[in-house]
């Protein structure tokens, strides 16, 4: 018996790397898997369905259950084919994981809007339908009776909490998703829907090149960036033992860490409209009582 036994999952992106990992892991802890993945290059471009079969292969050699669902999660009847396919081949859906991404990096000043676009598309797009798809099927679950112990995974980043210098683009897309899953929490509950939102750190196409070192696999010891060590916590945020929502964790390794962010500061009221002059003196006294903000990745 799993942590995850009997359980329908859903894993965007999951043809290779940390994607891949969930698959295999949720897998591993009893779960029925579909595997959805485009196929498509690191900038989103293309398409091959072989390595989502390739997991799957695994996965059924293993002595697990799996089926490819090649959908584009930022197109909103693709999406919501994916979920259709997971209640009709596997009985139901009970957790989803929004894994899939695309990044197209660029500094501000030579980033073009094509390349705004593409990556909004499929991170905060390709976040927004498969949910909405997910939890208007839960729903009608509940209204039925049927309540199912449904969970909602997504991937933020770093970049997408403290931003990533060149990574525009990309980190305000996983600022938008770490949002969203914050309000899908405060609206879901009613349904017994739980959603929480990650920021990894491990080896994967997006990552390997950008901070080569800092990914480099050790010639021995634990192997810090490996993408299965994200998929322990993912596994069980998507379990019926997972009893919190609404909040993000970094992990990377064996380091997992609940964030505290999106607090309200240190303040001051006047108790009437400012002078623009005042502005001054009233930002220097609170800079001075607050902490500084975490360092922008990337920032010298």
């Amino acid at each position: 018996m799993g942590i995850c036994d009997g359980r329908v999952v859903i894993i965007t992106g999951a043809g290779r790397g940390i994607g891949r990992a969930h698959a295999l892991a949720f897998a591993a802890a009893g779960a029925k898997v579909v595997v959805n993945d485009v196929g498509a290059s690191l900038t989103g471009e293309g398409a091959d369905l072989s390595p989502a079969q390739e997991t799957v292969n695994d996965i059924i050699a293993a002595g697990g259950q799996a089926i490819v669902n090649s959908d584009d999660v930022s197109d909103w009847d693709g999406a919501g084919n994916m979920i259709k396919q997971a209640v009709d081949h596997f009985g139901g859906l009970d957790t989803l994981v929004c894994n899939a991404g695309i990044v197209r990096d660029r500094m501000l000043v030579n980033m073009s809007v094509d390349e705004w676009d593409a990556v909004m598309k499929v991170h905060l797009r390709g976040t927004f339908c498969p949910v909405r798809h997910a939890i208007g099927y839960w729903r009608e679950e509940h209204k039925a009776g049927r309540a199912r112990e449904a969970r909602i995974v997504t991937t933020s980043s770093g970049a997408g909490l403290f931003g990533s210098v060149s990574q525009a683009n990309y980190s305000s897309a996983k600022a938008g998703i770490a949002a969203f899953t914050i309000v899908a929490a405060a609206e879901l509950a009613r349904y017994d829907v739980l959603a929480n939102t990650i920021a990894p750190s491990a080896r994967s196409r997006m990552t390997e090149e950008a901070f080569a070192d800092m990914m480099k696999k050790p010639d021995s010891g634990f192997d810090k960036m490996a993408p299965e060590n994200i998929s322990p916590l993912v596994v069980w945020l998507g379990s019926s033992a997972c009893t919190v929502s609404g909040r993000a964790f970094e992990i990377a390794g064996g380091e997992l860490n609940l964030c505290d962010g999106w607090q309200h500061g240190v303040s001051f009221d006047k108790g009437a409209r400012y002078e623009p002059e005042e502005i001054t003196s009233v930002v220097a006294d609170l800079l001075s009582t607050s902490p500084a903000p975490a360092a922008v990745y990337g920032a010298s």
